[in-house]
């Protein structure tokens, strides 16, 4: 057998679904569960949902899930997973963080025409504390998208031969997914590109970097890059992933139709296209959602503010949390504690040798106007260097909220040794929030739009005052 070591980050498409909600025939409702709503128990019989596809296409399965006893936060409640199978073939498996219901949608892969049938089990990998899983308001509906068609299933991680088969369903959880587009070198062909949004890496980037240099602790990353014609078939040899190094590789691996098959393979996510022995995890994420133009990867995770809740309450989980808060340390405090920020920005040519430069924001408080409070804690490779739009975070005080800020300013700050001289440009704020008591975004209050640009002689800016 192949030992090849591939990984990728799943990259979603913005096709819209196809077709109106196809009505679902449950079995009667628990007692102790609210009418409509279905049932999964520990040790119970699997639940039925019959449906009928009017044509053959990608089916997409939407409710809200919770699980009563289970949170993310705490060690041994971690989750409750729910097995997913259409007509007796499992094609993917849900993961429940959260007693509290949650929006929830899931590919079921492509079905013909006709009647089919979503199984429902209580799986193995669920914590101690959880007892059952309750869906409300399910739906299944069918879609053309090429998103969805080509979308990748991407099996869990089990550190094979002797790693925890089940570790996804209490680390590193797959949350969400969405694909990107752009036009091929071919005319009438197109490029679909993969991304997926992980809980948090227990490799790869340490957490104080993540959020500095990125605005979150979980793991975004793509997954799978593939070329379509003008008939939405793939183009042979143009199918890619992101292996682990963050290569770029050649997909080699089998598909399911045409969903290739990827697992997750390393500690910071990345994939690989030979798969563990009898794998017993398995994700096949609705990805029909896609990026807007002009905004961060984070933007996915605004549309789905309950992720911003499971990635802290994993941080807090796993201790990485500093206690209490401070931000003058470098340390990752309580993350309601960080103001999270989105701008825009771009690098001029360098003038001369030595580093490229990054940006960092800085606060100034209304209570202490002097100290400047920064997201890169002053540390040169904490600021950001790439362009276009970009997520950070910044620590500040607890109990600080919008009213207390002075001012926001963006700081030129060359990441390494030296300086090349080049000018960069800031022209938005795109959003800027923190999180309430339950980890939730609050609504953004601070946006900016304009044109101020930082060089070495003039390196810093305010681009934002209430």
């Amino acid at each position: 057998m192949r030992s090849r070591a591939r990984h990728a980050v799943l990259a979603v498409s913005g096709a819209a679904l196809a077709g109106a909600p196809l009505a679902l025939t449950a079995p009667p409702a628990n007692a102790a569960v609210p009418a409509g709503a279905i049932t999964v128990v520990r040790g119970g019989p699997a639940r039925s949902l019959p449906f009928t596809a009017r044509r053959a296409g990608e089916a997409v399965i939407s409710f809200t899930a919770s699980a009563p006893g289970v949170s993310w936060v705490r060690t041994g409640a971690e989750s409750a997973v729910v097995s997913v199978s259409v007509d007796g073939r499992h094609v993917t498996d849900l993961v429940v963080p959260s007693s509290d219901p949650v929006p929830r949608s899931l590919g079921l892969g492509q079905v013909g025409k006709g009647r089919h049938k979503v199984t429902l089990r209580f799986a193995k990998g669920s914590a101690p504390a959880a007892r059952r899983v309750t869906l409300r308001r399910a739906g299944v509906r069918m879609s053309d998208a090429l998103a969805l068609r080509h979308a990748p299933i991407v099996v869990g991680r089990t550190g094979w031969p002797f790693g925890d088969p089940y570790q996804n369903a209490a680390t590193d959880t797959p949350l969400i997914a969405w694909h990107e587009t752009r036009a091929a070198a071919t005319p009438g062909h197109r490029v679909i590109e993969y991304s997926l949004v992980w809980s948090n890496e227990d490799g790869g980037t340490d957490t104080p970097a993540l959020m500095a240099r990125w605005g979150r602790t979980t793991d975004i990353e793509w997954v799978y890059r593939v070329e379509v014609d003008a008939s939405g078939n793939r183009v042979d040899g143009t199918a890619v992933y992101q292996a682990p190094l963050h290569l770029t590789l050649k997909f080699a691996g089998r598909y399911e139709g045409d969903h290739p098959v990827l697992q997750t393979c390393t500690q910071n996510n990345n994939m690989c296209d030979v798969i563990s022995p009898d794998p017993p995890l398995r994700f096949l994420l609705d990805a029909s959602a896609t990026r807007p133009d002009g905004r961060a990867r984070e933007i996915v995770m605004d549309r789905e503010p309950w992720t911003y809740r499971i990635a802290a309450q994993e941080m807090v989980r796993e201790g990485k949390i500093e206690d209490p808060s401070d931000p003058a340390t470098r340390q990752v405090g309580d993350q309601r504690t960080y103001l999270f920020v989105e701008f825009a920005k771009a690098t001029g040519a360098a003038a001369g040798s030595g580093s490229a430069p990054g940006v960092a924001l800085g606060v100034r408080l209304k209570s202490a106007p002097s100290r400047l409070y920064r997201s890169d804690h002053d540390e040169p490779t904490w600021s950001i260097d790439r362009d276009g739009a970009v997520a950070t975070t910044v620590e500040l005080p607890e109990g600080t909220r919008i009213a207390d800020i002075a001012g926001i300013e963006a700081v030129r700050r060359p990441t390494g040794w030296g300086d090349n001289g080049a000018p960069v440009t800031v022209t938005s704020v795109n959003r800027g929030f923190f999180l309430d008591a339950s980890y939730l975004p609050q609504p953004s209050s601070i946006t900016w739009t304009g044109s101020v640009t930082l060089t070495g002689a003039n390196p810093s800016a305010v681009i934002w005052r209430p």
